[in-house]
């Protein structure tokens, strides 16, 4: 008998919702379980009746090919019966028929279940050596006797013919089987490595946004607690535009939450805007202007990169004026922007100052956030405390294409925080 284990798991049967086992497919695959089951119960009651019935029995032979005599009808019927209920259970054990169908053989002289026990052999036995084995033993039984009756005439080759070509049909199908099983589990491993894929990109994507989420926000709340402090001293209409001011913050910040929680809930299809590069940098400094700090940015002429080095420059530039807010209130701030023949140089310095009005603290991810930005586009950030008292912030970021005419003298040019002088202004 072969061992449990060796038998492959065969993939379920979805037509009856329950997983069943496919292997009927093998016989019938253009029918249901229940088609099925009513053929193989027609099978059976062939086997019944090729016990007793002469019609299903050799007609070369009184009786048993093997032995010369005929057995009682009741031992026919008993081999008949045990012949048909192996039949049901063919797939899972085929062995038990073909014992049961070489028996009826060799006993009555029946040949339907020979056929049938032969092409199981073929289509759910699993050890080749010992479907070759069993294979010959039931040509033998059947090719003998015929040979030794008919003269070794033109009957025993046909009788090896139908022990044989069953089990070939056995074998094509149950390898055509594993073919498509096979197919099918590829096809439904590449879905779920796809879905995979597409989960995780998901995922990324909303990270990122999260990302840009938590830079905009703590940015306008650090605006609005500053506009706030300084709403304390104003009076009459400045009172009222820096309210409106904040209104105006306000409302922007509760917009970009909404877009946060909207990327972050699961499935959530939310509409984006084009991400901030180059082109909204004077804006970012204006609105630092407008809390009274003095912020000069210069940008090189004509100077241009791929949208997720603009992306990045922009939060960098970010990140750097929302750390002037909170920690050096009335600094000077210095936005610096170039380029070279290494690519894109960035620089935001500011020159110290008293510290602050109290500002909502931060959980101190922001550098750390604005770091691996920079990183995935393939750039470098630093940052270091000044020997006056200040605070800079230094990127160099990959420009694709040609170099650019703009840049230091190559014999020798400025170092990262020299450029930050460069003349020219937004």
């Amino acid at each position: 008998m072969v061992a449990r284990s060796d038998r492959r798991v065969l993939p379920t049967d979805e037509s009856n919702g329950r997983g069943a086992p496919q292997q009927s497919c093998i016989d019938f695959p253009g029918m249901g379980p229940r088609q099925r089951r009513a053929v193989d119960l027609l099978f059976a009651a062939v086997c019944v009746l090729a016990g007793v019935w002469d019609g299903f029995q050799s007609g070369l032979f009184e009786g048993s090919p093997i032995v010369d005599h005929r057995a009682p009808l009741a031992v026919n019927a008993t081999l008949g019966v045990l012949t048909g209920l192996a039949v049901l259970v063919r797939r899972d054990r085929p062995l038990l028929l073909y014992a049961a169908a070489l028996l009826c053989w060799t006993v009555v002289g029946a040949y339907p279940a020979t056929i049938l026990a032969q092409y199981s052999l073929g289509a759910h036995l699993r050890s080749a050596r010992l479907r070759v084995a069993l294979t010959a033993v039931m040509v033998a039984a059947v090719a003998w006797p015929i040979w030794r009756s008919n003269g070794g005439d033109a009957g025993a080759p046909l009788s090896v013919a139908l022990c044989i070509l069953p089990v070939l049909v056995g074998l094509y199908l149950s390898s055509r089987r594993e073919v498509l099983a096979n197919l099918a589990e590829r096809a439904r491993r590449n879905e779920r490595e796809e879905r995979l894929r597409i989960d995780q990109a998901r995922a990324e994507e909303r990270a990122q946004i999260a990302r840009d989420m938590h830079d905009v926000v703590t940015h306008r709340v650090a605006l609005m607690v500053l506009h706030a402090t300084a709403l304390e001293s104003a009076q009459g209409r400045d009172a009222v535009r820096i309210a409106g001011r904040i209104q105006g913050i306000g409302r922007e910040a509760l917009a970009e939450l909404r877009t946060l929680v909207g990327v972050l809930r699961d499935g959530a299809a939310v509409p984006l805007r084009p991400q901030p590069g180059l082109d909204d940098l004077a804006e970012l400094v204006a609105a630092s202007r407008a809390l009274g700090h003095a912020v000069e940015l210069r940008v090189e002429a004509g100077l241009t990169a791929p949208a997720l080095v603009q992306h990045a420059v922009y939060r960098v530039v970010q990140e750097a004026l929302t750390n002037v807010h909170k920690h050096a209130y009335d600094a000077r701030t210095t936005v610096a922007l170039g380029s070279d023949d290494d690519g894109l140089w960035l620089v935001v310095r500011d020159d110290g100052g008293t510290s602050a009005p109290a500002v909502a603290p931060g959980g101190g991810h922001g550098l750390l956030g604005i770091a691996e930005r920079v990183r995935l586009v393939g750039g470098t950030l630093e940052t270091r405390r000044l020997a006056d008292g200040g605070f800079e912030v230094s990127a160099r970021l990959p420009l694709p294409g040609p170099d650019l005419a703009v840049g230091p003298d190559p014999e020798g040019g400025p170092d990262l925080a020299d450029r930050a002088h460069l003349e020219g202004s937004a």
